[in-house]
């Protein structure tokens, strides 16, 4: 279970040794979109310097490239076609990173650039080389700056955002914390700039649809939004970590969130920490089908501890590989778990239904005894 008391949550801050800072567009670049905000840059890096020097690890998510991109690309507003927006984003990579270079080399602070992609995540051994790198630019001192990698970026090997970035770096570095700096005071019961009555929620024990529903959308040059926010919370909290949603043009709000003050929103992290393969499993891997089964399935994997046979399968919906993601559901639709599928959605349909010992007669052959074992299937 997740404790609900806000002040016992926020006394957990102070001892995070690892954290990530996000940062959007909207607060990095000036008002016409033509280059980076010099005084925000500048408060930026000197928080991120000055919780180094208390002794924490630091990590950065930027977006700001496809923004800084549109001058060198004669553009006054985001571009709508592909080509166009990875072009700003290959333009304005190079000019984000020159910035943070020459902010941070004035702290005397070494910086890295990590550019990724949902792919780079997804493929398991991508993902650990990833987790090396990240721990040894870590153990070096240097401070590894994310963005997603738009340049060879498509719909289907996209993250979509940096919220969503930002906590899957949380998993890959095994943070403590992730910190979204955004333009708004945190989440509020509605949205503050069309309700005046809405009143900030200064503390989130768990993402519900409730939550969920308090989130706004997409609006400027940016990808994301509170809704956005919200699942990135979701999914940190996940890997263990906390998450603070702060307004980012504070002086001085990095250090006030890790000393534990009421600012912004605070998501607590869930208390049930899952290992880092069954994160990957369950918050990385996007499912290529979905399995539904029969209500006798459905019990024996609430109870937990159960791996998925063919005998409780009732219908595959959807094409995939064997090793591939999938999403198990219930007799009436409600999602029950993720995991990886020892056969693909073909072999799937002929023993659906069928007793373990059928396999073989039916196939012609037997990778395993279950459709997906317990040690690769996430609840939830």
């Amino acid at each position: 279970m997740t404790s609900t008391d806000p002040s016992a949550w926020r006394q957990r801050l102070p001892g995070s040794r690892r954290i990530v800072v996000k940062v959007g567009s909207t607060l990095l670049t000036t008002a016409d979109r033509s280059g980076v905000d010099g005084r925000m840059l500048l408060s930026l890096v000197t928080q991120l310097a000055a919780q180094r020097d208390a002794g924490r690890q630091v990590l950065l998510v930027s977006s700001g490239a496809v923004a800084l991109g549109l001058g060198p690309m004669g553009l006054t507003e985001r571009p709508s076609d592909l080509a166009s927006m990875q072009a700003c984003a290959a333009c304005g990579q190079v000019r984000l990173m020159h910035h943070y270079a020459e902010a941070f080399g004035t702290c005397r602070v070494a910086v890295g650039q990590v550019l990724l992609t949902h792919a780079d995540l997804a493929d398991r051994r991508r993902y650990l080389n990833a987790r090396r790198t990240i721990a040894a630019m870590l153990d070096r001192g240097v401070l590894p700056i994310f963005n997603e990698n738009d340049t060879v970026a498509s719909d289907e090997i996209k993250l979509g955002d940096n919220d969503t970035l930002g906590a899957e770096v949380v998993g890959l570095s095994d943070s403590d914390g992730l910190i979204l700096l955004t333009d708004r005071d945190g989440l509020f019961t509605k949205d503050p700039r069309s309700n005046p009555d809405a009143v900030r929620v200064p503390f989130v024990s768990e993402v519900t649809d409730e939550v969920r529903a308090m989130a706004g959308g997409t609006a400027g040059l940016g990808t994301g939004g509170m809704g956005t926010k919200v699942s990135a919370a979701h999914l940190a909290g996940q890997s263990g970590a906390w998450t603070v949603v702060a307004p980012g043009r504070g002086t001085d709000v990095l250090a006030r969130v890790m000393a534990g003050a009421d600012v912004g929103t605070l998501f607590a992290a869930s208390e049930d920490k899952q290992p880092a393969r069954k994160r990957w499993i369950g918050g990385t891997l996007r499912p290529q089908g979905v399995l539904v089964v029969d209500a006798g399935a459905e019990r024996a994997l609430q109870r937990g501890g159960s791996s998925l046979l063919p005998a409780g399968i009732r219908a595959v919906e959807g094409q995939f590989e064997s090793g591939e993601p999938v999403e198990i559901r219930g007799p009436d639709g409600t999602r029950l778990a993720r995991g990886l599928s020892a056969y693909g959605s073909e072999e799937i349909q002929r023993i659906a239904g069928k007793k373990t010992h059928e396999i073989q007669a039916i196939l012609g052959y037997k990778y395993a005894d279950e459709v997906i074992h317990r040690d690769d299937m996430v609840l939830g």
